[in-house]
């Protein structure tokens, strides 16, 4: 049974009590779109450093498909859905996280809408890796196979009615007018969300996230 946690404190201190598969312990922070994962990774990974636990984030977003090859199989507009990330990829990062090795990543630039090789490095002295990303804890094919690396499985709890709220927040800031920025969020960012909430695997910590988002 998972535990549910409310607090930063409560959660550093459960991952710092987490025994470890590996040299660096690693531990996944899933949810869905708009559950605030990169706000509450990099707040986790600066507290936990600051208890003596020296840890770095490392996104799955630098493994979204180039956007010419999502047009080449028709999921331009399905970006962000399971299907539209490079998962045999993802799987050869995370199990290289493990070791004490420097460890190098892509990451995803928002504003130029690409993923950037090589623009992310994992330090030799990181003790815990936070691997943050909507799938994580996904029961789907290859998907489901990452379960089995985390050290630590923490899932986001966000209600639908405010993940609706943050991701048409989402698309307006992006200069969407009001019916656009709903019928984006309703259309692909909630359809992804939905089928993260049906099919997730279990986990070691629910973490209650109702403040404000990534």
């Amino acid at each position: 049974m998972s535990l549910t946690l409310e607090t930063l404190a409560g959660l550093s201190d459960f991952i710092r009590e987490a025994p470890r598969k590996s040299e660096r312990r690693i531990v996944a922070i899933a949810g869905a779109p708009g559950s605030g994962k990169s706000t509450l990774a990099q707040r986790l990974a600066e507290k936990l450093t600051y208890m003596g636990t020296q840890a770095q984030v490392v996104p799955m977003d630098g493994f979204h498909l180039d956007n010419r090859i999502l047009d080449g199989l028709g999921l331009f507009t399905r970006k962000g859905a399971p299907e539209t990330f490079d998962v045999h990829g993802f799987k050869r990062l995370v199990a290289a996280l493990g070791s004490g090795s420097p460890v190098y990543y892509p990451l995803f630039d928002r504003t130029r809408d690409l993923s950037i090789a090589g623009a992310g490095v994992l330090s030799a002295d990181c003790d815990t890796v936070i691997v943050e990303g909507n799938y994580l804890l996904l029961d789907a094919p290859h998907w489901r196979d990452l379960s089995d690396v985390w050290d630590v499985r923490v899932n986001l709890s966000v209600p639908l009615d405010i993940l609706r709220q943050r991701l048409t927040a989402r698309w307006l800031a992006q200069g969407l007018a009001p019916d656009a920025a709903l019928a984006r969020a309703e259309g692909n960012d909630l359809v992804n969300a939905r089928r993260i909430l049906d099919a997730a695997l279990p986990c070691d910590a629910v973490f209650k996230n109702t403040g404000t988002p990534a």
